[in-house]
């Protein structure tokens, strides 16, 4: 398998939980380097810029002031199969359904609020990357 990067959101609910650092932990534990790692606070404008996909969803409006209501954690994973391997620790999208030991079941409330984002494909992962971070503000490929 071939070392890849998926961009990891640790979402306002978890921050304000202050579930962040038990959620990197959980991910360096199950294998990850965290090779760039930034806390901010999302204006409206990064926010639908990075979820312009769903702009025409009606939850579209809703998300955008989730993801800006306090600060997030945003990092750049690596490992082998990074994107497959991370959305299989982040588990479901509704924490109810996701698999014991999950992040989302472990600090998920809902579908809405479930403590982090993950690319869903190496291509999107490249791209929600370079949304966030400069090619100099990630440690190089090992």
């Amino acid at each position: 398998m071939a070392t890849e990067r998926t961009l990891c959101i640790i979402k306002p609910d978890a921050v304000e939980k202050k579930t962040g650092g038990a959620i990197l932990a959980l991910l360096e534990t199950a294998g990850f380097s965290v090779v760039a790692l930034e806390k901010t606070h999302l204006s409206k404008v990064v926010a639908e810029g990075f979820y312009a996909v769903h702009k025409d969803r009606p939850f579209f409006g809703e998300l955008v002031t989730f993801m800006t209501r306090s600060p997030v954690i945003i990092a750049v994973l690596e490992r082998d199969d990074a994107v497959a391997k991370y959305r299989g620790v982040m588990g479901a999208t509704d924490p109810v359904k996701a698999d014991a030991g999950t992040i989302r079941k472990l600090f998920g409330a809902n579908v809405g609020e479930n403590a982090v984002h993950g690319s869903d494909s190496l291509a999107n992962a490249k791209n929600e990357i370079a949304y966030f971070f400069a090619a100099n503000r990630v440690a190089p490929t090992a």
